[in-house]
């Protein structure tokens, strides 16, 4: 059943071990990339151009009596906002830390190229959202008329006026600390494939969590979040083929026993996985 499953993991994904035969990576990069950007592009294109954020802000407004009543509520803000953004950086933080006392822990051993991964993973993706964030210029819902705020709404490729204050609500900071996580998608992957679609959830679980909280609060359009998705997923796929598949495994065999250790382990480790540095909304 392992070795079955091993060449099932190859043919299918090509997902682990050595560099998979070029038709295995178009489809491998098909359900990585392209598959994803498609429904990207279509939510997006809802969202923004046709004014899809604007609805769903309007229905979270109006349920919320016509103000951002949860803007300050303890759950929302105190308990998912500050608190989730602290549990990012700590886990974040111990990531670093595995991956130094990998140096020394014969067990972590095998994890240390992963952990270094997922580390800097985390650390890119944040820092991403943050300095296009900072550039974008583009408000918050709760800065708008239309939404008790005191500004006109601009679309994203609106020109903004001179005379108006700047403005960083662009994409979702505060969603980043928990969508940067879906590199533990890619972590388990290289180590452990049975595991991705776990580690997968967490980030995606985390990031909604976060992100649905500040649309609460009136700090982002659904959208915001959906790009703070996007870029998560694209940096977290860029580092895995440059720092975990580029120039693993010196032959195809090396590969496919890689992949045979990790089946054959699958079923007697646990699992874990870290969860969410976050952002200023």
């Amino acid at each position: 059943m392992a070795l079955r499953s091993v060449s099932e993991m190859l043919v299918n994904d090509g997902e682990s071990g050595g560099i998979p035969t070029t038709a295995n990576q178009l489809r491998w990069l098909a359900n990585h990339l392209l598959y994803p950007g498609l429904a990207f592009a279509v939510a997006v294109t809802w969202l923004g151009p046709l004014h899809g954020d604007l609805w769903f802000a309007d229905q979270l407004y109006t349920t919320e009596g016509h103000a951002w009543s949860l803007h300050s509520h303890f759950v929302t803000e105190h308990l998912l906002h500050v608190g989730g953004r602290h549990l990012s950086a700590v886990v974040w933080l111990g990531v670093l830390l595995a991956w130094m006392a990998s140096w020394r822990a014969p067990a972590l051993r095998p994890w240390r190229k992963p952990l270094l991964y997922l580390w800097v993973s985390v650390l890119l993706s944040t820092a991403l959202v943050s300095v296009i964030k900072r550039e974008s210029g583009l408000d918050c819902p709760w800065d708008l008329l239309r939404y008790g705020g005191d500004r006109p709404y601009f679309g994203w490729f609106s020109t903004r006026p001179a005379w108006m204050p700047p403005a960083s609500c662009f994409p979702a900071g505060h969603a980043g600390a928990g969508y940067a996580w879906i590199a533990l998608y890619f972590f388990f992957l290289d180590r452990r494939p049975a595991w991705r679609w776990r580690g997968l959830a967490i980030g995606l679980i985390a990031g909604a969590t976060f992100g649905i909280a500040q649309q609460l609060r009136g700090a982002h359009f659904f959208s915001h979040d959906l790009w703070t998705l996007m870029i998560c997923w694209s940096t977290a796929l860029l580092l895995h083929v440059g720092m975990l598949q580029v120039g693993t495994g010196a032959s195809g065999r090396a590969g496919v026993v890689a992949v045979i250790d990790n089946a054959s382990e699958t079923s007697t480790i646990p699992a874990s996985g870290p969860a969410a540095p976050g952002n200023a909304r």
